[in-house]
Formats: structure tokens, C-alpha cells, sequence
């Protein structure tokens, strides 16, 4: 479960970011994450990795995580035509060229916080 490295990556992230303000922050009171639909990341063990992770920690503890999914799209490099990736993956649904490029889909971001 790869999950739970990135919401420790997640969470070093979020301290760094917060070691360069000027103000402390001393409650996380939520978190959106943006994560692609084909980025190979499981929502549903974001969400539990975060709970177990941030019990433990006193500036994300009963913090809630927002999950918000990209929509992943492809373009076709020969006909020029945009489409839905998961519906048709790699293969253009229009001329049937395999000559593809993911547009859209494969991202994990960090989108909000919200602090008290």
C-alpha cells in the first residue's frame, strides 16, 4: 500500500511549508487532495492511511481529508482529437492510432489546507 508513504510524504510536505511562515500554525483542520483518476492511487486508502497517520500527530489530529478526483484525458497525436482515457485508454476512439499522449489524469497535488 503505497498510500500511506504518500500521505507521509503529504504530511513532510505540509511541514516544511509551514516551517517558512511567519505566522505558527497550530491546527490542521483539513486537507484537499487532487489526485488523477489514472494516477494509480486508491482514495479509499488515502483516506485510511490518513487516519491512521495523523492520530498520532497533534497538528493533524481529527483533521479531515478532501479528496477530489482530476478527470484523465488523452490526446490523440495524429488526428489531433481529445478523449476520455478511461473509457478508451490508449487507443484513440476516432482514428484508432495508438500514438497517444496522456493529458490529464496521472496527478497527485496538494490543493488546500485549511488551518485553525
Amino acid at each position: 500500500m503505497h498510500e500511506l508513504s504518500i500521505i507521509t510524504n503529504v504530511v513532510d510536505s505540509l511541514y516544511d511549508f509551514f516551517e517558512t511562515e511567519s505566522k505558527p500554525v497550530t491546527k490542521v483542520k483539513s486537507v484537499t487532495l487532487s489526485v488523477g483518476a489514472v494516477s494509480g492511487v486508491v482514495p479509499h486508502y488515502l483516506t485510511d492511511a490518513w487516519s491512521w497517520f495523523t492520530k498520532n500527530d497533534d497538528l493533524f489530529r481529527d483533521s479531515k481529508l478532501n479528496i477530489e478526483i482530476i478527470h484523465a484525458y488523452t490526446t490523440c497525436l495524429d488526428c489531433g482529437k481529445e478523449y476520455d482515457t478511461i473509457t478508451y485508454a490508449k487507443v484513440c476512439p476516432h482514428c484508432h492510432s495508438e500514438n497517444t499522449v496522456l493529458k490529464q489524469g496521472n496527478e497527485l497535488l496538494i490543493k488546500e489546507v485549511e488551518v485553525a
